[in-house]
């Protein structure tokens, strides 16, 4: 009875609040709350969600939780009420008298719809009194977790400094690799432009305003579930409790990406060195992938093939931007921090086979059908789960979150992992796979790995002091020590200090006796493979929900033929004032038969395969073999295997570059599609001599205009950030794909004087490509 009296108290002294704080307007509260709670007015009902306020408060703690009444008909509107109808307003136009989407996906119709759970990040994104991955971080957990939710970003511009916020918000999108839209306002919302507050509501209803500083994940994530309650979200994910919460719907590449994305390197975040091998590990970050090259440039081997999160080998392994690496000379393996899958792997260098540190996983069997599933991209993402301990395991300030730097403790058998702003420090047992300790503040870590960072930081003073400054501004300093942010981005090697540049997406040598400083021109650059990124969906085994579109269709042609042996000859032009980097390889070559319709050998004999096959032909292979045994096993000469073997390739006088390959028809119809990827820059010529830095980066962006209609980036703005870069373009190795469909429609043998044989016939025919 005490009980139900004292609640009886809390609910009758709550009410009385609302109702004098609604009567003037206004709430007091000892101290600035965390959450703000937008309720309707006292003549609806009072739910958020599926809690009422009173619950709300009560389960959170009266004093955490602040109400701010809807104004009514006569009184003027809350400053997030106006600014929900803003965003509302903005959903269906890419651009408008005051707005300005940076990253939109336009055919993304999720932000069309009016009904819907959102989180919108909202506030002077740009203000530099704050670190802004430090937020962005909290929101990327939150998309991770919640890959139903919509996420977006709002930055609080003026007329006076739009241009310019317009080019720091695409650098910072690149560098912070956000996959959600960002919008640029012009329209000034009291009380909601400056600090950066998150806000989350459902069908553009009764918004949770949270404050950025201390805010609490868990508290957030508590009140999607309550709105969210409809999406459903698998095992993986049902608990924000472990450190790799991700779903493969979840995974998805940055819509700012079209111009970046077909650049040779796209964010190269952190580089380093096996001495003893001579050569160097590359982080591609944004590329999803670790680039082996020896010190002249030549590219001997590359980790990954996709965004996600799966074990494999190097062809078919999956990480999510891998950051800081470790060479361990004596086990002749690569530790590489997995920084957005929140892990720590390890490449087997001679077995060419990557596994996971940390977390521990455990490996899934899920038959013949799974198997099959998981090529045509509609199985999970990866064939590995978190170990059960870990999901059980609270969420707390121990969990391996966005880690960046790596380094091996001295005389031990731990490694020791940071953030980018060394402000954390896991320590990782490598025997059992756990997290032994976790240190924070950056006096505290210097006390354990201090000696080592110092060490190689004070090989900083042979390198150009701009470029210091340059990365430090680009990536996210260290406040006590801002040359400690660029501890993963250089490394020794013999003589030479190798570096990232990732504004001007590069890497750079300097001799540390002569100070001469050049850029790496890579070779070799076939063994890279066909990129993932250029399949279409029937094509490739990934399904849409990675956020892969559509490639574009440079040449198709229709052929009427008579059956038999087809030479086809691809004369391909590139475009105008460019030139191809090297000799296409094989292995960026990926073609495909169907129908009536085999490949053979250009001289009609058995070519060895290339050494290295892109993985995706592979498991098109694998598959078509399978899918052959399980409908006719006993069928094995009623139709024709495909027999895929190297195009012979050519570069003739004329600057174009052929292509033959040979293929045997039946009557009926057949198509052929080949794809290409041609790594190009722009022609060292009188016309390119004479041409400002602007006028090349244009030319760049004229060859790498989004062919892919996935991104509302505009030209110019790729234009102002490579002519920022200051580096020689010319230099730059951008990828242009070639997409061609051939389809053939073969008619019946001719008959022999017998009127029962057939007659074979050999044709030939060109097919002319323009890039």
């Amino acid at each position: 009875m005490s009980k139900r009296s004292l609640h009886l108290k809390k609910f009758s002294w709550l009410s009385s609040r609302i109702l004098s704080d609604n009567a003037h307007g206004r709430f007091h509260r000892p101290s600035t709350p965390p959450a703000i709670c937008l309720a309707p007015s006292l003549d609806r009902d009072l739910n958020i969600g599926s809690k009422t306020l009173v619950e709300q408060c009560l389960s959170r703690g009266f004093a955490s939780v602040r109400r701010v009444s809807r104004a009514s008909s006569s009184s003027p509107s809350s400053p997030y009420v106006d600014l929900l109808s803003y965003i509302r307003a903005s959903l269906d136009k890419l651009e408008g008298p005051s707005h300005h989407w940076l990253n939109r996906d336009i055919e993304n119709k999720q932000l069309f719809k009016d009904k819907g759970t959102y989180v919108v990040l909202a506030g002077n994104l740009l203000n530099g009194r704050t670190d802004p991955t430090e937020f962005f971080e909290k929101l990327k957990l939150l998309q991770q977790r919640s890959p139903g939710v919509c996420f977006m970003g709002i930055h609080f511009s003026d007329q006076a400094r739009v241009t310019d916020d317009r080019t720091a918000l695409a650098e910072l999108i690149v560098n912070e690799y956000l996959t959600f839209p960002v919008l640029l306002s012009e329209k000034e919302f009291s009380k909601t432009s400056g600090e950066v507050r998150y806000i989350v509501f459902k069908d553009f209803k009764n918004p949770l305003i949270y404050e950025e500083k201390d805010l609490d994940i868990a508290s957030v994530a508590k009140a999607l579930d309550s709105l969210a309650q409809d999406i459903e979200k698998s095992k993986s994910v049902r608990i924000f409790t472990n450190t790799w919460s991700k779903q493969a719907e979840a995974i998805k590449e940055s819509h700012f990406s079209s111009f970046f994305q077909d650049l040779l390197l796209y964010y190269p975040g952190c580089i380093s060195a096996d001495e003893v091998g001579d050569r160097l590990f590359l982080s591609d970050t944004n590329h999803h992938r670790i680039i082996m090259f020896e010190n002249n440039g030549k590219i001997s081997d590359s980790i990954g093939c996709f965004p996600g999160f799966e074990d494999g080998e190097f062809e078919s392994a999956k990480m999510l931007r891998p950051t800081g690496t470790l060479y361990d000379e004596e086990e002749d393996c690569l530790y590489i921090v997995d920084s957005e899958n929140h892990a720590i792997r390890r490449a087997n260098i001679t077995s060419r086979v990557l596994e996971t540190v940390y977390p521990k996983v455990v490996k899934k069997s899920g038959g013949m059908w799974s198997w099959i599933m998981e090529k045509l991209g509609l199985g999970k993402d990866d064939d590995t789960t978190v170990d059960a301990d870990a999901k059980l395991e609270e969420f707390d300030a121990r969990s391996l979150l966005f880690p960046w730097h790596i380094l091996k403790k001295r005389d031990d058998e731990s490694l020791l992992v940071s953030n980018k702003s060394f402000s954390k420090l896991w320590m990782i047992n490598l025997a059992s796979g756990e997290i032994e300790e976790v240190v924070e503040g950056f006096s505290k870590i210097m006390e354990i790995c201090g000696q080592s960072i110092t060490e190689k930081l004070s090989v900083l003073k042979h390198i150009p002091s701009n470029w210091v400054q340059q990365q430090t501004e680009t990536i996210t300093s260290c406040k006590e020590q801002p040359s400690a942010s660029v501890f993963s981005s250089f490394t020794n090697l013999g003589d030479n200090i190798f570096m990232t540049d990732i504004a001007c997406q590069r890497v750079l040598k300097v001799n540390r006796e002569s100070g001469s400083c050049s850029s790496i021109q890579f070779s070799n650059i076939g063994i890279l493979g066909l990129p993932y990124w250029l399949f279409i969906p029937l094509e490739r085994v990934f399904n849409l929900a990675n956020g892969v579109q559509e490639a574009h269709l440079s040449h198709t042609q229709e052929l009427r033929l008579l059956p038999g042996n087809i030479s086809i000859r691809l004369n391909i032009e590139i475009p105008p004032c460019t030139e191809i980097v090297e000799p296409i390889q094989e292995s960026c070559i990926w073609r495909q038969t169907r129908g009536a319709i085999s490949e053979v050998s250009a001289t009609g004999s058995a070519v060895e395969p290339p050494e290295k096959i892109g993985v995706s032909q592979q498991w098109y292979d694998e598959l078509d073999s399978l899918a052959k045994e399980i409908a006719n096993p006993e069928a094995d000469e009623e139709e024709e295997e495909v027999d895929v073997n190297p195009s012979e390739i050519e570069r003739e006088e004329d600057g174009r570059i052929h292509i033959n390959c040979t293929v045997k028809t039946s009557p009926g119809t057949s198509e052929l599609i080949v794809y290409a990827a041609l790594y190009l820059r722009l022609a060292r010529n009188e016309e390119t001599e004479s041409a400002s830095q602007e006028e090349l980066a244009r030319r760049i962006a004229e060859n790498l205009k989004p062919v892919r209609n996935i991104t509302t980036m505009k030209e110019e703005i790729f234009v102002k950030l490579l002519a920022k870069s200051k580096r020689e373009l010319r230099d730059i190795v951008f990828l242009k794909p070639m997409h061609v469909r051939i389809r053939l429609d073969s008619m019946d043998h001719p008959k022999a004087e017998n009127s029962r044989d057939v007659i074979l016939t050999d044709s030939s025919v060109e097919v002319d490509v323009s890039l």
